[in-house]
């Protein structure tokens, strides 16, 4: 088959399936639709970047297309942003001042605008077909490139914060949103790799090399954008965020440090918290609920949760996550001793321990036992 027509073949498919993709997420219901609408924005401007390698040509009246919908690439990755800000964080919204992500964007078409916008058809012609050696076709692929890390780190500095928020005020051992978070951004880095690579060979390798590389590339990126959604579709949880309003522990610390009591009240002080809480722990063990969070053992117990956050974050060197999961491990450590009940499977324990994965549970009962669930009942 000619390469030309296979190139064809396979962007009219990652077109087709893309834009099929974009409308099932618009229309699926949903808890969290904004995630989902600006998933299936990113795949809709995916799909008109793939509508370049179509084999069509534009009447010459209407190259200026062309040109304008290979910068709606600068779109792609501040979707991606807003996307991920709105998975990890319920209370996300849009805003106007969100609208500076598309800077890039009016940039790169302002610097269009005197060789080529404001041009006759035949000049834009001759334009086009020159464009990767113009100085604006420099600029285009510099600034691709610098949006492209911008985001990338950014999104990580995200999820890095996103985890720690997280391991502070959740107890549910499901850190499923920021593997898959983390995953996708491992993945776009890979997939924006490649088609660097593929564009070097515009001016390294022959024509059939390129074309074959264009090829490798939108298979490539069809394949990763059904994965994202097939993800998506079949874990509901990766839309469960955290409140943005929440703070790190060593935020809050220095709003308080005015504040501060005396040490020898603060250390009394302290150790009747750090008491109460334990013996609240032990005797009404609200660890066996798998969603609680730091909210709701304050509530429980009657302190502030700002108090509460300091306390275990802070004073007992604990992520609220693994505070809570020591409770969890211990009574499960108890539970597999107990003989009386043998009959109960690692699965039922975990469950009636507040865990609601089984993976989670083997992570979590290694790290305080350095022994699988099942070694530890058969070593007792």
């Amino acid at each position: 088959m000619d390469k030309l027509v296979f190139l064809d073949s396979v962007a009219r498919i990652a077109v087709f399936v893309s834009l099929l993709l974009a409308l099932f997420l618009l229309t699926v219901k949903t808890e969290n639709k904004l995630a989902n609408r600006l998933f299936a924005c990113f795949i809709i401007f995916s799909a008109i970047d793939f509508s370049g390698l179509l084999d069509f040509s534009f009447p010459k009246e209407y190259l200026y297309v062309v040109l304008l919908k290979s910068t709606f690439c600068l779109l792609e990755m501040p979707l991606i942003y807003l996307y991920v800000l709105a998975v990890c964080y319920s209370d996300f919204r849009l805003k106007w001042k969100h609208l500076i992500y598309t800077s890039p964007f009016v940039v790169m078409n302002l610097v269009l605008m005197p060789r080529f916008y404001l041009k006759s058809s035949i000049e834009n012609q001759q334009f086009l077909a020159n464009f990767s050696t113009t100085f604006e076709g420099y600029f285009f692929q510099i600034l691709i490139e610098c949006q492209y890390w911008f985001y990338i780190v950014s999104i990580f500095l995200i999820l890095k914060k996103y985890k720690k928020i997280y391991l502070e005020n959740y107890a549910n051992p499901s850190t499923s949103t920021y593997k898959w978070l983390f995953q996708m951004n491992c993945v776009f880095i890979v997939m924006h790799s490649i088609t660097a690579s593929k564009n070097l060979l515009r001016y390294t390798a022959s024509r059939d090399t390129f074309l074959w590389g264009n090829v490798l590339m939108v298979v490539m990126a069809l394949s990763v954008i059904c994965w994202f959604v097939m993800k998506a579709l079949n874990h509901p949880e990766l839309f469960r965020g955290i409140n943005s309003k929440l703070k790190l522990t060593k935020d809050i610390l220095p709003e308080i440090e005015e504040k501060k009591p005396p040490v020898t009240v603060e250390d009394d002080s302290v150790s009747e918290q750090i008491q109460t809480l334990k013996q609240y722990m032990t005797e009404k063990e609200p660890f066996l609920d798998p969603s609680l969070t730091i909210q709701e053992l304050a509530n429980q117990i009657d302190i502030p949760v700002r108090d509460l956050s300091i306390l275990i974050n802070h004073k007992m060197d604990q992520h609220f996550f693994d505070f809570v999961n020591e409770y969890r491990i211990q009574k499960a450590m108890h539970i597999l001793k107990d003989e009386s009940k043998s009959q109960l499977t690692v699965l039922e324990i975990l469950y009636e321990v507040g865990f609601n994965s089984k993976s989670s549970f083997n992570s979590s009962f290694k790290k305080y036992t350095n022994l699988t669930p099942t070694a530890y009942r058969n070593a007792s």
